[in-house]
């Protein structure tokens, strides 16, 4: 028997020779707030992280996988997270404070699922920093933003839950590459585990369990300084660095065109703005086929269809999860689904569950009674995936062809 990885599919990269090893939820310290970074210019290398670092390792040979309590792992995932930006003017949630508990802003339920998940995973889109230095230019607000939340979000995210997280994506440069970088300090320096920029040290995001199984994340976005995701030949070697120095594997893609238009999995290459979006569908197959166990795409900010190949779980688009401000929520851009799952120690999926959520604007996410989320998910796989036999119950709960 082969031993695999759990890889979920997020945009971004992990480095093999300098691993961060964030430990599980139950260790997590609070992190003091890190002062910003200096300025630099954005054409300035990204020097190493001087402001708390992540503790460098080099990263242990591959071992075998162990057997997980209860027979399988729970991971939670979901789509974009911006809770709010301050620049250039501030559109801020109240709610969301310093010290403020997350059970008052999305609720006891849906705080309770995070807090049980072993991984839980989204994809932050934007940056973390005070400067003000290099942002991105826009000619037009009405499609342009550019995002910087204050630093204490990263610690208000890990309290949520969350343990993994990509920043892989269209945001994260949005005040330029010294910028990104500390980005990713404030973020780890919280306790999380990131894949980001195609720089080393910051490609794979590894989450130790307190059993001692690691968790790592491969994340990959379509904008500079990221890996891409049209370049399946990187995703296929990274997915198998990924798999030599963790258990479980986890690949994420900020990918495909935007916008209720665009909800289809078209199996071919996406175009959107004058880009090369790249092609979800072979994007998630070879991953799959490089040994990845789970996808999560993000990017279109509606959700899309899921698919299980190969007995492995593929998400196309989560959508819009936690974007407050800016972001468009009507209509299917203000479902927020949560993909809630269950693998074994060979990274096979055991179940699957689409719990409903939804955004109003300005944003935030609640859970959704009517399961509007999950109809909508079903209904796209059953279009676009007819032979994986993607069928989705009133509780969410997934079925497809064995």
């Amino acid at each position: 028997m082969r031993f695999r990885s759990l890889a979920v599919i997020l945009v971004g990269s992990v480095a093999a020779a300098a691993m961060a090893y964030p430990l599980g939820r139950t260790a997590l310290l609070p992190a003091a707030e890190l002062p910003p970074a200096e300025a630099a210019a954005e054409s300035a290398p990204v020097p190493p992280a001087a402001e708390a670092p992540a503790p460098q390792l080099v990263a242990p040979a591959k071992a075998a996988v162990r057997a997980p309590a209860k027979g399988g792992y729970s991971v939670i995932g979901v789509g974009d997270i911006m809770m709010g930006s301050d620049y250039p003017s501030p559109i801020m949630d109240a709610r969301v404070a310093p010290g403020a508990d997350p059970a008052d802003v999305i609720g006891p339920e849906m705080l309770r699922l995070f807090k049980g998940g072993d991984v839980v995973f989204g994809n932050y889109e934007g940056t973390i920093h005070t400067n003000s230095d290099n942002a991105k230019s826009c000619s037009n607000p009405a499609v342009c933003f550019t995002f910087r939340s204050p630093p204490f979000h990263a610690k208000y995210l890990a309290s949520v839950g969350f343990t993994l997280v990509s920043n892989a994506n269209n945001h994260s440069r949005d005040f330029g590459e010294a910028n990104r970088a500390q980005t990713y300090r404030y973020l780890t320096g919280a306790g999380l585990a990131v894949s980001g920029a195609d720089t080393p040290g910051t490609r794979i995001g590894v989450q130790t369990l307190p059993d001692g199984t690691r968790f790592a994340l491969v994340a990959f976005g379509h904008n500079p300084g990221l890996m891409q995701v049209t370049d399946l030949a990187r995703l296929t070697a990274m997915v198998h660095e990924a798999d030599r120095v963790a258990d479980v594997v986890m690949v994420s893609c900020h990918i495909g065109g935007e916008g209720e238009g665009r909800s289809a999995v078209t199996r071919q290459t996406e175009m959107f703005l004058g880009e090369n979006r790249g092609n979800p569908y072979a994007f998630a197959h070879t991953a799959v086929d490089a040994g990845a166990d789970i996808v999560f795409c993000h990017g279109p900010h509606i959700p899309r269809a899921i698919e299980v190949y190969k007995g492995r779980f593929i998400a196309y688009s989560l959508g819009n999860f936690w974007t407050y401000g800016r972001f468009n929520l009507s209509n299917t851009a203000g479902y927020a689904p949560i993909a809630a799952l269950k693998v074994g120690a060979d990274g096979a999926l055991q179940s699957a569950r689409i719990v409903s959520a939804r955004q109003v604007k300005p944003g935030g996410p609640f859970l959704d009674p009517s399961g509007a989320a999950a109809a909508r998910i079903e209904q796209l796989s059953r279009q676009d995936f007819p032979e994986a036999g993607i069928a989705i119950d009133a509780d969410g709960n997934v079925s497809w062809r064995r």
